[in-house]
């Protein structure tokens, strides 16, 4: 019997679009994504690095780009959060144990909560009994650390918890811990479809 459910955030609420992202990075002239890179963003996301520093390192990338014009290429790719889904979440708050466990970092939550509004996010954060961003945990997933913290802080039990998201590497990393999962592939369907689709049985938490 599910009695909690750890949710991801991007492409599981919140629509994202790399693509726009990219091609506003390549606008400023970052046209190519290296290695270096991918390291730099992931050292933010752990809180490794700070807002200032990513964005002065970006900066050296582009052709004498601006701060906020850094900044807005690099939101370009938070999209919108239909409301269905927040009423899912909230009707689902009602009798399931729930969190929020993303790899994400501070420029794109601001972000976020911008365009939401604090009415809509702060209805959203009160459906989850704890929050967890990986730049202010210093963990990230993959890494099982990231889904172990939470269930020990918490009292979970891997084989009475779903993970839902949108990556197979981080629905892996649960699975080798003993969570149950869904690998929600946002192209086909989408997140209120979870007792539709009958991913896991779930039944209503003592």
């Amino acid at each position: 019997m599910v009695q909690a459910i750890i949710f991801d955030l991007g492409d599981v609420f919140l629509n994202k679009n790399p693509y726009a992202k990219n091609q506003a990075l390549a606008n400023l002239g970052l046209t190519s994504w290296n290695n270096h890179l991918t390291a730099l963003e992931q050292r933010f996301e752990t809180g490794a690095v700070n807002r200032a520093d990513f964005i002065k390192t970006l900066q050296g990338y582009t052709k004498n780009a601006s701060e906020i014009e850094v900044i807005n290429a690099w939101n370009a790719s938070i999209g919108d959060f239909p409301l269905e889904r927040l009423e899912f979440l909230q009707n689902l708050s009602n009798s399931y144990r729930l969190f929020l466990l993303s790899n994400t970092d501070p420029i794109h939550i601001d972000k976020f909560e911008e365009d939401a509004g604090i009415s809509f996010y702060g209805d959203f954060y009160r459906c989850f009994e704890k929050v967890y961003y990986s730049h202010e945990t210093g963990v990230r997933k993959p890494d099982t650390a990231a889904f172990s913290i939470l269930a020990k802080n918490h009292g979970l039990q891997p084989k009475r918890t779903l993970v839902v998201d949108d990556k197979k590497v981080n629905t892996s990393a649960a699975e080798a811990l003993g969570f149950k999962t869904w690998t929600l592939e946002k192209e086909t369907q989408d997140v209120t479809e979870l007792f539709e689709r009958r991913i896991v049985t779930l039944e209503k938490a003592p």
